[in-house]
């Protein structure tokens, strides 16, 4: 799967990977839902320092469409909330 990060470019991330996203995904979505700062900064800080681990940087020549968008880890609480669907950032 192609993920881009705001502001820093693609990334491909393996299937496997996506659990452990999408555990991640699920605590932003409820740090979101409570409206609690902190706890939304480290959960989004969390969830995009794992896609940077967990994915392989794809060239900026790259030409392919991203599958998902995440916000970057300077995001706001209001940006990410609407960017956030019903299964939140990472679908699964």
């Amino acid at each position: 799967m192609i993920l881009r990060i705001l502001g820093e470019g693609q990334l491909e991330v393996s299937d496997e990977a996506l659990v452990e996203l999408n555990q991640l995904d699920d605590e932003l979505i409820n740090a979101v839902e409570k409206g609690d700062e902190g706890l939304f900064h480290t959960a989004l800080a969390n969830l995009v320092n794992k896609v940077r681990e967990v994915g392989k940087p794809l060239s900026d020549d790259h030409l392919g469409p991203s599958e998902l968008i995440l916000p970057g880890a300077d995001a706001t609480l209001d940006e990410v909330r609407k960017l956030l669907h019903d299964d939140g950032l990472i679908p699964g």
